[in-house]
């Protein structure tokens, strides 16, 4: 007799949650009964209309895409999917309790975060911003609130204070596919006591926006350092030189002991370009004049030796 197939619904969205949807189909007890992902989204300047990553990947193994503008008027269509789980990764919408209802084992959440801490929209970037010594992932049983429902499984991560939201993306989303199976086999198994999280050390982070990134140079030099990283790629940090936009790709993880200028002020050490901040100073590596390819900081000081001793804003 063969083991029975789970009816199973995966919601996501970007490039985060592929390798969760790549594993999933790898498992022969899970059937992908239907994938609810967020609708084409104009990108680039040409605003060409672009599916959703997991839009690719669900067309490539020929699964059911529904791509809702509202996920709250899909009750009947979730329904008539007749799912024993759903499947939830980064998939930018709430899911209402009508839908909650519907599966016989729940919906489950892979959420970037160790919650309760960094509830919310930005729990990537978060630990990277306040220097967190790890971060991770939990698996949580999706109820009315944000990020509040009982935990099933934990991993956690080490971060070395080097990382880039870019890399740490791509660490946890692995780590994802590599936890998710076997954690939806031993729930379904019910082999898992649900945790309840501790609301009372909950922290919330909100969506981040392009403005987030625009940099204060009165801020310490380790703070300005974490943001970098943290909103490298997206959505980047700034400064304004007069009134062109200055983009700070990188910058060297070793903090300069320099106190000498006002805050924001362009200087030289030992050839190298450096900005003074509140509290020390960084030396920059990559930076993107308005307009302008990423250049390294060498290359950018050829053509611009003017902006030493400028004031960035």
């Amino acid at each position: 007799m063969s083991n029975p197939r789970f009816r199973t619904i995966f919601m996501g969205t970007p490039d985060f949650a592929v390798p969760g949807l790549e594993a999933l189909l790898q498992a022969p007890d899970l059937e992908i009964v239907g994938v609810f992902t967020q609708t084409d989204k104009p990108v680039g300047r040409q605003q060409k209309l672009t599916p959703p990553p997991i839009k690719e990947i669900a067309l490539k193994n020929k699964l059911k895409i529904f791509q809702p503008e509202k996920i709250k008027n899909e009750v009947e269509t979730i329904s008539s999917l007749k799912p024993d789980l759903i499947i939830v990764i980064a998939y930018g919408k709430i899911i209402p309790p009508t839908i909650l209802n519907i599966p016989k084992y729940g919906c489950l959440n892979v959420h970037a975060s160790l919650l309760p801490k960094y509830r919310g929209a930005a729990c990537l970037n978060a630990p990277i911003i306040n220097g967190e010594p790890e971060t991770g992932l939990t698996i949580m049983k999706i109820d009315a609130g944000l990020d509040t429902g009982p935990i099933l499984r934990q991993a956690i991560i080490k971060l070395t204070g080097l990382e880039t939201l870019e890399e740490l993306h791509d660490i946890l989303a692995k780590k994802s596919a590599e936890i998710l199976v076997p954690t939806i086999h031993d729930w379904l198994a019910g082999k898992i006591i649900l945790q309840n999280q501790d609301d009372s050390q909950a922290s919330y982070v909100k969506m981040i926006t392009k403005e987030d990134g625009r940099l204060n140079w009165q801020e310490p030099a380790v703070k300005i350092e974490r943001l970098i990283r943290g909103f490298n790629p997206w959505p980047g940090t700034f400064s304004k030189i007069g009134q062109q936009t200055l983009k700070i790709i990188s910058v060297d993880y070793e903090i300069l002991n320099i106190n000498q200028y006002k805050a924001g002020t362009i200087f030289l050490k030992n050839g190298r370009m450096a900005i003074q901040c509140g509290q020390n100073s960084l030396v920059i590596l990559k930076l993107q004049l308005e307009g302008k390819k990423i250049m390294t900081a060498e290359e950018f000081l050829r053509g611009n030796k003017s902006f030493v001793g400028q004031v960035l804003e």
